[in-house]
Parts: structure tokens; C-alpha cells; sequence
């Protein structure tokens, strides 16, 4: 039980800095999406998602081509 608890509050400290994180991150795309539809909002938070996994993946491989030399 006790580490159930240790890992809710990790879990609910990331979410937290996740959130922050994401709406601080990018001001100028919140604006256009406080007046758009759940759907077209949802569409925004899946292309942020799909960009933002690009850029970690191509930084992953980059360090991981600088470490083989």
C-alpha cells in the first residue's frame, strides 16, 4: 500500500509539471484554442504530441550518433 502511495504522488507531481509544461509552452497556439471546438482542440493536442515526439526522437538519434563516435 505504501508504495501504491509513493507512486501516486510521483504520478501526480509529473502530471502536474506535464500540465504546466504544456500550457506554458506555447501561448500563442492556447489562444486559437480557447474558442475552438472540443474536436479541433483535441486534433491541436495530437499534433503538438506527434511534433513533440518527432523532435525528442530526432534529438535521441542525434546523441546517439555524437556518442558512436
Amino acid at each position: 500500500m505504501v508504495v501504491l502511495a509513493v507512486i501516486g504522488v510521483l504520478a501526480t507531481k509529473q502530471l502536474r509539471t506535464i500540465g504546466r509544461s504544456v500550457s506554458s509552452a506555447s501561448p500563442q497556439e492556447a489562444t486559437p484554442a480557447a474558442s475552438a471546438t472540443v474536436r479541433e482542440q483535441s486534433q491541436q493536442l495530437q499534433q503538438r504530441v506527434r511534433t513533440d515526439v518527432t523532435r525528442a526522437l530526432e534529438q535521441g538519434a542525434a546523441r546517439s550518433e555524437e556518442s558512436a563516435k
